[in-house]
C-alpha cells in the first residue's frame, strides 16, 4: 500500500480519532462530537483505509487501540489542541461574560475558597454566576462526565492514582487535574474535653466515642483504614455529611472527630475547639481540582480554573 497523502487527508477524521482514543467508546465519542455513532464508525473506516491500520478494535465493553494508534495519538492530540487554541483565542471576556459555572465541593472547601472566588467575580466578572453543589463522592468523574458540574474540588487520592496509572500505561485519560493546596487532618474536640489537656495517645483515641464526616454516609473512612493497618479500631457512634455540622457537634459534646486543620479557623467558633495531632500516621491531604478534558481549552474554563487557583493561593498565603 502506498503511503497516505496528507494533502487529501480530511482533518475531521483526526478529531474523531482523538475522541475515540480518549473515550475508548464510539458512543461517548459520538456524543462529545455531536455526531451519530454510524458517522463516527464511518470516519474511523475512512481513516483506517487512509493509514492502512485498524487503529482500534473492540475489547470487552470498550475499544482497544493498536500499537500504531498509540504511537500517533499524542502527536495528533497536541496538533488539534494547538489548532483549536490558535483559531479561538481569548474569546472569553470576564467583564462582559454571562457564563454560569457549577462547582462541586464539600462545605469545608467552599468555606475556604468561595470568599476569595466571590471577590474575584465582583471585581472582574460581575455577570458570571456560580452554583456550588455538595460533593457526595470521593470520585467525581461520573459527575464531570455527565456534565453535572464543571469543576470538582476535593481530596481524591484514588482518582489521581488511577489517572496516573492510565498515563503510565498509555491508556485514555479523559480527565485533568491540578493541585490547589496541601493540608493535614487533626483530631478535634471541645476545648474543655478531658483529652484536650495532655498529648493524645493511640489508646485514648481508640477508647473514645467518635463522629465521622462521610460524604457517602458509609461509617468507615481513611482514618479507620489507617487504624486497621495497625490492628486497631475506633467506635464511630455518629456519621454526618458536613464538616460544619461535625465542628458544631463536637463543640457541644464529648465526641471526637477528625477535620482538616485549615478548616477549623473558618468555622466561626474555633475558640470553642481544641486540636490534637493524630496519634498515628495518615496520608497528607492534597486538595485538587478535577475537570473533564473536553473543557481543557475552553477559554471560559481556563479562566475559571485560574480564578479557583488564585482563591486557593489567597486563602493559604494568610
Amino acid at each position: 500500500m502506498s503511503p497516505p497523502n496528507f494533502r487529501t487527508l480530511d482533518l475531521n477524521l483526526l478529531r474523531v480519532f482523538d475522541e475515540v482514543m480518549a473515550e475508548r467508546s464510539l458512543t461517548r465519542a459520538a456524543r462529545n462530537l455531536a455526531l451519530t455513532q454510524p458517522a463516527v464508525s464511518n470516519a474511523l473506516r475512512r481513516l483506517r483505509e487512509t493509514l492502512g491500520d485498524e487503529l482500534v478494535q473492540r475489547s470487552g465493553q470498550g475499544m482497544a487501540p493498536t500499537p500504531r494508534a498509540r504511537a500517533i495519538w499524542p502527536a495528533v492530540r497536541e496538533a488539534l489542541q494547538q489548532l483549536q487554541s490558535s483559531l479561538m483565542p481569548n474569546e472569553f471576556v470576564p467583564a462582559e461574560a454571562n457564563t454560569s459555572f457549577v462547582l462541586a465541593m464539600a462545605d469545608a472547601t467552599a468555606a475556604e475558597l468561595i470568599p476569595g472566588l466571590t471577590e474575584t467575580l465582583e471585581k472582574t466578572a460581575p455577570r458570571v454566576t456560580l452554583r456550588v453543589v455538595p460533593l457526595t463522592t470521593r470520585d467525581p468523574r461520573r459527575l464531570l462526565d455527565e456534565e453535572s458540574c464543571d469543576l470538582a474540588v476535593g481530596y481524591f487520592p484514588s482518582v489521581l492514582a488511577d489517572l496516573t496509572a492510565r498515563v503510565q500505561s498509555g491508556e485514555a485519560q479523559p480527565f485533568s487535574h491540578m493541585r490547589l493546596y496541601d493540608g493535614e487532618y487533626v483530631c478535634v474536640m471541645r476545648r474543655d474535653h478531658p483529652l484536650a489537656a495532655s498529648p493524645l495517645t493511640l489508646d485514648a483515641f481508640c477508647a473514645a466515642r467518635h463522629m465521622l464526616v462521610s460524604f457517602s454516609g458509609r461509617p468507615y473512612g481513611f482514618v479507620d483504614e489507617s487504624l486497621a493497618s495497625l490492628g486497631r479500631e475506633r467506635l464511630v457512634v455518629l456519621t454526618v455529611n458536613q464538616f460544619f455540622t461535625a465542628g458544631r457537634v463536637v463543640a457541644n459534646s464529648n465526641l471526637l472527630t477528625v477535620l482538616p486543620r485549615h478548616f477549623v479557623k473558618v468555622t466561626g467558633f474555633a475558640d470553642q475547639l481544641a486540636l490534637q495531632p493524630l496519634p498515628f500516621d495518615v496520608s497528607p491531604v492534597h486538595v485538587d481540582a478535577v475537570w473533564h478534558r473536553r473543557s481543557q481549552l475552553r477559554s471560559s474554563h481556563v479562566w475559571l480554573r485560574s480564578a479557583v487557583m488564585d482563591a486557593a493561593r489567597q486563602c493559604f498565603s494568610t
